[in-house]
């Protein structure tokens, strides 16, 4: 049982220079005992009001450094406080604020919400267990409008996509990874690392790109990119919800459509998902 959605935004001041975090934090909790549920004796209860309380005074107290950190600091709390709780588990995520620039100098507290992929983490925890951590980044919407088919695949009597060897690959990804047990990780260097991994794995070079033959095929060769350069992930879970573009048939306009106006279709949509680890 536990608390969601507690959300709030904390502000750090240096000085003339402010720092902000807007984030939504969930914590869940099992107990050594299930009495609550099969007596109705709530004596071992922590409320789920109580939880909301320690997160907002840890937020205070401690900061928010990374959203790893803070959810580790939650974690530990609990574990250490209660003696009653057998497992905590924390989902945190972080609103895209992103320091406002004018002509190339950054303002110093001024902020605008950029929705390029939203941060979120996990912290879970066993008692006499280890601590492990989760990364994670989601609703990151990513097109290409060349370099991608498909091409060859299984067909029936119920088979009426067409083949293609050019067309827009465009979805939108969710990517969490896991760290094995904590270490005194710097987690915004290596989220910042995953993501430009992701994109670049996705696109291919700048001035050419990569053909992808399929949004499976695209699924796995980043989750290898992510491996091949981040040595701190050991398993990588990847979906790719697959947003479609047809082209719209123009003739009773007198017009050749050549791919340059088209629709997209909102459902129903594919999905891909791959969950790959180191050996």
């Amino acid at each position: 049982y536990g608390k969601n959605t507690i959300k709030f935004l904390r502000l750090h001041r240096e000085g003339k220079k402010h720092f902000v975090k807007e984030v939504e934090v969930c914590t869940h909790l099992r107990l050594i005992s299930a009495q609550e549920y099969l007596e109705g004796n709530n004596s071992l209860v922590i409320p789920t009001d109580t939880m909301k309380n320690i997160v907002l005074v840890l937020a205070k107290k401690n900061g928010i450094p990374t959203i790893e950190q803070f959810a580790i600091d939650i974690c530990k709390h609990f574990m250490t406080t209660f003696c009653q709780v057998a497992y905590v588990k924390v989902y945190i995520q972080e609103a895209p604020w992103q320091r406002l620039h004018e002509n190339g100098k950054p303002h110093v507290h001024a902020f605008i919400s950029v929705p390029d992929g939203i941060r979120f983490c996990e912290a879970e925890q066993c008692r006499n267990g280890p601590l492990v951590v989760f990364g994670g980044i989601k609703d990151l919407k990513l097109m290409k409008t060349t370099q991608s088919g498909f091409e060859g695949f299984y067909k029936n009597e119920h088979t009426t996509l067409p083949e293609r060897n050019d067309r827009i690959l465009c979805g939108e990804l969710f990517c969490k990874w896991s760290y094995g047990e904590c270490k005194d990780f710097d987690f915004d260097c290596i989220w910042n690392k995953i993501r430009e991994c992701i994109l670049e794995a996705f696109a291919g070079a700048p001035d050419c790109g990569e053909y992808s033959p399929s949004y499976q095929k695209t699924v796995n060769s980043i989750q290898m990119f992510v491996l091949s350069k981040v040595s701190q992930v050991q398993v990588i879970e990847l979906i790719l919800n697959n947003v479609f573009y047809n082209v719209l048939d123009m003739k009773n306009l007198g017009l050749i459509n050549d791919k340059e106006v088209l629709i997209p279709v909102e459902t129903p949509y594919g999905s891909c998902a791959c969950t790959l680890g180191r050996k």
